[in-house]
């Protein structure tokens, strides 16, 4: 048991309450100078209580980093860094509005740094869990429509030709088993293992030469997907000003289904035999080539909040295949090169009780056009390849238990590129 001498500010707490019964009892004081003085003692007291839970903080962390040097290191310490986030307990335990008890000021902090590991662990900065596994499902809803015209202008003014409407229509659903190890108070690895199942509606306008007629073509594919091996490493714990920054790494290696010498299904042609309407038979669920990624991610508290963001880059390597070319008629290998990607977001996350947090977030993803080169030929860049994929994050998180937490997020695209929406649920257990 803990013990605390009284501080000053609130031995100034005491004189004032004093001070204030003998001014009543003596003689009348001004209205002004009572809320004057009133307002001093809110302010003073708001100080102790902020005072009383930085001592807790403080202790509780000495006794943690004490614990673990001797190897007696229990469930729950302090963590790291950025990505969606939680926020510490705003309201003091006590009616009083501050800590009457050390018990009390232990139970609050307990709620509190609960509450902030649940969301940093999202973010895979949290250091201070030996060892996590996290299953996860996620569904996302992918709709584009485009008008094509497969005509001419005669006279500036009057078009000739065919109007047609495409649209494609992407259903993905994504089980991820994730593995994360915490290997020193300041290095974690990550092992990301998805598998997915996809299904695609394409339609195609101006079927048989008609303007009015709609082909429709619907396609599945469910596999492994591409896995990924990362590892987080933090530079600095947070300190004043300075947030507490860690550094991402990772490989992502192509074990799911490639995009690239897929088989077409040829649906229409025109009299010309021109192939007017092909889908791909399976769909991937993979990129094909192997990447990897730098990012730098930083997470500040602010009670009774924690700011987050990162920032990084994804790099692509060359990759050979078989055929690039999407005609079924013909058959043409080469190497594809994936344009490099910006990513970046931010958000805040609030606590409001120990088991309960919510967080809001934006991200974006800027990709560079893919280049391919056939055979014997010259790098050629991808028209429509690049992207500009923001969406906008609410999460929450609620603590099941001491070790379990069950994590939903709903993604909005906010630019054409980015899914129309997306859902994931989280499940990590943590020992």
């Amino acid at each position: 048991m803990h013990t605390y001498r009284m501080t000053p500010l609130a031995l100034a707490a005491l004189a004032l309450i004093a001070s204030a019964g003998v001014q009543a009892q003596t003689a009348p004081a001004d209205e002004a100078d009572i809320k004057a003085l009133a307002q001093q003692l809110e302010t003073l007291k708001a100080n102790y209580a902020q005072e009383v839970r930085r001592l807790r903080e403080l202790d509780m962390q000495v006794q943690a980093m004490q614990a673990r040097l001797a190897g007696k290191t229990g469930p729950a310490s302090s963590a790291a860094e950025p990505p969606p986030v939680v926020a510490a307990a705003t309201t003091p335990p006590s009616g009083e509005g501050y800590a009457s008890s050390a018990a009390e000021a232990q139970q609050a902090q307990q709620a509190s740094k609960r509450s902030v590991d649940d969301v940093k662990q999202q973010t895979a900065t949290l250091f201070s869990r030996r060892f996590t596994v996290e299953n996860s499902l996620s569904y996302a809803r992918y709709d584009r429509k485009q008008v094509t015209l497969n005509g001419f202008l005669a006279l500036d003014a009057i078009f000739l030709g065919n109007i047609a409407i495409e649209n494609v229509e992407s259903d993905t659903l994504t089980y991820n088993l994730a593995a994360r190890w915490g290997v020193t108070p300041r290095m974690t690895l990550n092992l990301d293992v998805p598998y997915l199942a996809r299904k695609t509606v394409f339609q195609k306008g101006g079927a048989g030469g008609s303007a009015a007629a709609i082909a429709q073509e619907e396609t599945t594919g469910n596999g492994l997907g591409d896995i990924t091996l990362s590892g987080n490493f933090r530079l600095n714990q947070e300190k004043g000003r300075w947030p507490e920054t860690v550094l991402n790494v990772g490989v992502t290696a192509p074990t799911g289904q490639e995009p690239y010498g897929v088989d077409w299904k040829v649906l229409e042609r025109d009299e010309d035999d021109f192939i007017r309407f092909a889908v791909p038979g399976d769909q991937a669920t993979g990129n094909g080539v192997w990447q990897a990624s730098l990012g730098l991610s930083a997470v500040k508290t602010a009670d009774p909040a924690i700011l987050f963001a990162n920032i990084g880059y994804v790099h692509s390597f060359e990759g050979s295949f078989d055929d690039l070319d999407g005609n079924p008629d013909t058959v043409n290998p080469g190497d594809v090169k994936l344009g490099g990607s910006v990513y970046f977001g931010a958000g805040v996350a609030f606590a409001f009780n120990e088991r309960t947090s919510l967080s809001m977030s934006f991200s974006d993803k800027l990709s560079r056009r893919a280049s391919t080169r056939y055979k014997g030929g010259q790098w050629v860049k991808v028209i429509g390849s690049d992207a500009n994929a923001a969406t906008l994050n609410l999460g929450i998180t609620y603590a099941l238990n001491r070790n379990t937490t069950l994590v939903s997020i709903l993604g909005i695209g906010l630019t054409p590129d980015a899914p129309d929406f997306t859902l994931a649920f989280k499940i990590p257990y943590m020992l």
